[in-house]
């Protein structure tokens, strides 16, 4: 990765021998790595056998989970909060390990229309909810550094599965609940 951004800089018309570049090609690889690190993480090493039986089937919610993902069309950071949900069915998750899942997957490169449904599918998959519903909201660096520039534009997305889907009362609440 070092040697593709030592190409990328020079390509851009830059003097690799620079003092400030020198180092940047490393750095760089450093930085994209880390970006990246979703890619060499497992869904069972985030959450780590924690997952506890309970008798709750009241609505979870963890709000305001920042994120940082980059748009796999440009390579560019997209940055907002998650807001996610679930209505358990006989067991919850440690409350770290949403926040956890979160940054598994944004820390891919994605779209965030497919982050938002990873995300859900996966809580209902480890916690066999009734129903998960997650939102996310994200300013894209894509749109507003470049193309049509637009510095005050949100994407906000949703996925909302079983209970949030089939019961507009259950959804409407958690709206409700994260718009606060």
């Amino acid at each position: 990765m070092e040697d593709a951004y030592k190409k990328i800089i020079k390509a851009c018309g830059e003097d690799l021998t620079r003092p400030g570049l020198l180092d940047t090609p490393k750095r760089a690889a450093k930085a994209m790595e880390f970006l990246t690190q979703g890619y060499r993480q497992n869904l069972d090493d985030v959450i780590n056998n924690a997952l506890f039986p309970s008798d709750s089937r009241e609505m979870v919610i963890v709000k305001d989970i920042e994120l940082y993902s980059m748009c796999e069309h440009h390579l560019l950071p997209f940055i907002g909060k998650a807001h996610v949900a679930y209505i358990p069915n006989g067991k919850v998750l440690g409350l770290s390990k949403i926040a956890r899942i979160v940054d598994m997957y944004a820390r891919r490169m994605q779209i965030q229309e497919q982050l938002t449904t990873e995300i859900a599918e996966t809580v209902r998959e480890v916690t066999g909810a009734e129903g998960v519903a997650v939102v996310i909201e994200a300013k894209h660096m894509c749109m507003m550094m470049r193309g049509v520039q637009k510095q005050n534009s949100l994407m906000k997305t949703s996925s909302m599965l079983g209970i949030f889907r089939s019961n507009q009362s259950t959804r409407a609440e958690f709206l409700s609940l994260v718009s606060n």
